[in-house]
């Protein structure tokens, strides 16, 4: 009897132990989720740094066409086909969608042509340079008030520009257009009453018809990479779309996930493991107005994140 009570009683308390925290577990998930979705995005320069014997524009259009196959493949396993046709049938959505989607491949031809042209510093340097012009395009548009930290940090990064410029950086040009090309990207994403999977579809299914038009014009004229003899060139325009759509997928559902303070801890992982690679393994220069430009902006960003944090916190 009493082993039986103590039986009892130890199943009674086995049933009531609280289940592991979901929450915790969802925040664990985005963690990986997001870190994941950077850490490709990071990576990309040894992706890319192969086909740089291939023509920019063919390499984006492989990753559009690509990528939409992949997208139909995802909406239709999550039954996601309804919400896409409404996405489609709404003109607002389909003129936002437009923009964005010049932007995004304004964005991926100029970060695609600055790693086969060696200038994965420049790249590097845009996408720090994104956070802050996110804060500008806020104010500018959104008509949202900067932070003392926000302000502080903004007048630092453009010190930094201006220190660049004054030395007469050819590549400056890369970093202003993919931070402003991807800040704008994300502007109107923003304001785009559309989910993530339904609006990258989308977007990706507006540049399809350019992308083809391109590849036939590069085939009729003899310049199609893709069919070209070269087995890895081929190999890697076919898995383009893997490559494209999976870190931003990644991301999305990150970022559902986590607060936005840890997404903006977390988006500065890429332009560091750019930098790196930079400087190290594909052996581009750093001049003295590269390091007091990023030594400003990095400044400019830890401003900005202990900033965020605070303001958090109250």
């Amino acid at each position: 009897m009493r082993f039986a009570a103590l039986h009892k009683q130890s199943y009674l308390a086995a049933m009531t132990t609280p289940a592991p925290d979901a929450a915790a577990r969802s925040t664990r998930i985005g963690l990986m989720q997001a870190t994941g979705a950077y850490l490709l995005w990071g990576l990309l320069p040894l992706y890319f740094m192969p086909l740089r014997g291939v023509d920019a524009g063919e390499v984006v259009a492989n990753r559009v066409v690509w990528s939409l196959a992949l997208l139909f493949a995802v909406v239709a396993v999550t039954r996601r086909g309804a919400r896409l046709w409404l996405a489609l049938t709404s003109v607002r959505t389909l003129r936002l969608l437009a923009a964005s989607a010049a932007m995004i491949s304004v964005n991926w031809l100029v970060y695609i042509w600055a790693v086969q042209h060696h200038h994965v510093l420049e790249a590097s340097l845009g996408y720090f340079l994104n956070p802050l012009v996110n804060v500008v395009l806020g104010v500018v548009v959104l008509r949202e008030k900067l932070t003392r930290p926000q302000l502080a940090a903004v007048i630092l990064a453009g010190a930094g520009v201006l220190v660049l410029a004054s030395q007469a950086a050819e590549g400056l040009w890369i970093s202003l257009v993919l931070a402003l090309s991807f800040g704008l990207y994300g502007l109107i994403r923003k304001v785009a009453p559309v989910e993530s999977v339904e609006g990258l579809t989308v977007e990706t299914l507006l540049l399809t018809p350019v992308a083809l038009a391109y590849m036939a014009w590069l085939a009729a004229h003899g310049g199609l990479a893709l069919t070209a003899s070269d087995t890895l060139v081929t190999v890697l325009l076919l898995i383009a779309g893997i490559v494209t759509a999976i870190p931003l997928l990644l991301f999305a559902a990150g970022a559902r996930r986590l607060p936005y303070s840890v997404i903006g801890l977390l988006q500065y992982l890429a332009p560091s493991i750019q930098f790196v690679l930079a400087i190290t393994l594909f052996g581009e220069v750093v001049t003295t107005a590269h390091l007091v430009c990023f030594a400003l902006i990095w400044s400019g960003l830890a401003v900005f994140v202990v900033g965020s944090l605070r303001a958090r916190r109250v």
